[in-house]
């Protein structure tokens, strides 16, 4: 497994607030993460540096096999690239079906004259069954959005990254607000897609953490407090004092 994204010395303050401080952080090509933390632990300040919505102060980060740095490129040029985001509430077109949904998000030439002149493709419909089959959604392809469950619209928006056709999918608390049932697919298709991805989730949810049955990484005040298999993380008397024993 080769490393596919690499943080080295990173720091980012806010208004004299170290949000981010000296973090080091690696990840493979497949790979399945888990990154938790207290509030305040820097992890949607990390998810920012590596989308390119926030710069850092100091540090590296290097994305890919030629070693490029996401630092020196916009965030249009980072999702480009191959890093997709999903943010904790679900962001789709409500109005439009699914299978709309998931047009719209397919990786297809983006000028002006390309979005005017395309068709609907035969290779373009199947790639969209098959996304909406990987999620889970496909006997709902002619449903609005608006009419999906919470989850449903959930996996529609992963379903919308994975149409982007990125190497790395940063997933934010995918399991907040969902069934049981709802998180049990979850936590199948997180798994599913770490076969071929980089799959970054951050989560609250501890008992969804474990189902994942990954590497974790305990963010504290900015930095990398324990790395490891969520047993031994548990374990770490600081994760206990400065997290679980809150």
């Amino acid at each position: 497994m080769s490393t596919l994204l690499e943080l080295s010395g990173v720091s980012v303050s806010f208004d004299g607030f170290r949000a981010i401080n000296n973090l080091s952080f690696q990840i493979g090509e497949p790979e399945l993460r888990a990154i938790i933390g207290p509030n305040g632990a820097g992890k949607t300040t990390f998810m920012d540096i590596v989308t390119g919505k926030t710069r850092p102060d100091e540090g590296t980060v290097i994305w890919g096999e030629k070693s490029v740095s996401l630092l020196r490129m916009s965030e249009s040029h980072i999702a480009r690239a191959g890093i997709g985001r999903k943010f904790q509430k679900p962001t789709v077109f409500e109005s439009q079906t699914v299978r709309e949904n998931l047009a719209m998000a397919l990786k297809n030439p983006r000028g002006p004259f390309d979005v005017l002149l395309y068709r609907k493709s035969a290779q373009g419909a199947a790639r969209i069954e098959e996304i909406a089959a990987e999620v889970g959604l496909l006997d709902h392809l002619p449903r609005m959005a608006g009419e999906l469950s919470h989850g449903q619209k959930q996996w529609l928006e992963i379903g919308m990254l994975l149409a982007q056709e990125p190497r790395l999918l940063l997933v934010d608390e995918p399991a907040a607000g969902m069934t049981p049932a709802e998180r049990e697919h979850t936590t199948d298709l997180l798994k599913r897609l770490a076969r071929k991805h980089a799959v970054v989730v951050v989560e609250h949810d501890m008992e969804f953490v474990r189902r994942l049955d990954c590497k974790v990484t305990v963010l504290h005040e900015g930095s990398v407090l324990a790395e490891g298999s969520l047993d031994h993380v548990v374990k770490n008397k600081e994760v206990i004092d400065v997290y679980l024993g809150r």
